[in-house]
């Protein structure tokens, strides 16, 4: 990460995340934004190969940027984390943004008894890529948390919770934001909490960042990437649909490859 530029959070009731600015100037390099992947490994390096071949393409490099949801719902979460948090294979300079279900799963790995909501969340989907069956230590509605915690140690690689707790919760490059759910309008972006970060729905999506800014988010489903005023939306349910959408930014100009 020693690639970026960033700078820490003002303290926040949630865990405070790194916001990374690398300036006002826009990039001479273009940008290309994945959206949510909610486990979905086999559509992320389909994603990763289009960006690789349209790089190979124009001989313009490239930033490869993942709106955060690498877990949960999909196949294979597990395979996600395990994929990102190592080197690209080809050669992707990657950053790999927090998202909301990114920040439960690790909240349910530090005390799974204060967290246990996540599990109804889309959780027992990640546990299962990891092996862990949670019905091995439930007994109706009650969970074993003595037992569920030897089977998270055994089972949840120490390096996959350090890059989720490392993830940033937001990128500003020029006059673009890129964060998981979107910003607070009208609100300085050195004021939004992790909680806007990575949360957010309304007012954002109906009135935008009331900023100078487009800020680039994933988090709310649309059928198809939606631009609208100060904002691009490119989650497109991948887990569902199996169409992971990748928005690519290079010199003013936005097309989805």
């Amino acid at each position: 990460m020693d690639w970026f530029r960033g700078r820490s959070a003002p303290p926040s009731p949630l865990v405070s995340r790194q916001r990374l600015d690398l300036g006002e100037q826009a990039p001479a390099y273009a940008l290309y934004a994945i959206g949510d992947v909610h486990g979905c490994i086999r559509e992320l390096i389909e994603a990763e190969n289009r960006i690789a071949d349209d790089i190979a393409s124009t001989g313009v490099p490239g930033l490869v940027i993942l709106l955060g949801d690498y877990v949960d719902r999909g196949p294979d979460s597990a395979a996600v984390i395990n994929h990102l948090s190592r080197q690209s294979a080809q050669g992707l300079r990657r950053l790999a943004l927090c998202g909301n279900h990114d920040e439960m799963f690790l909240r349910f790995l530090t005390d799974p008894r204060s967290a246990s909501t996540w599990l109804d969340f889309g959780g027992r989907e990640t546990l299962m890529s990891y092996g862990v069956n949670i019905e091995l230590v439930q007994r109706r509605d009650r969970i074993d948390f003595a037992a569920l915690r030897q089977l998270l140690d055994d089972a949840i690689p120490l390096s996959h919770m350090e890059f989720i707790r490392k993830m940033p919760a937001s990128l500003k490059l020029g006059s673009y934001v890129f964060a998981h759910a979107g910003i607070r309008p009208g609100i300085s972006l050195e004021e939004q909490t992790d909680e806007d970060l990575l949360w957010i729905r309304e007012p954002f999506l109906s009135r935008g960042p009331e900023l100078p800014l487009t800020v680039v988010h994933g988090h709310t489903p649309v059928a198809e990437p939606e631009f609208k005023p100060g904002r691009i939306a490119i989650d497109t349910c991948a887990y569902a649909t199996g169409r992971l959408s990748v928005l690519k930014l290079y010199q003013d100009e936005a097309t989805l490859l």
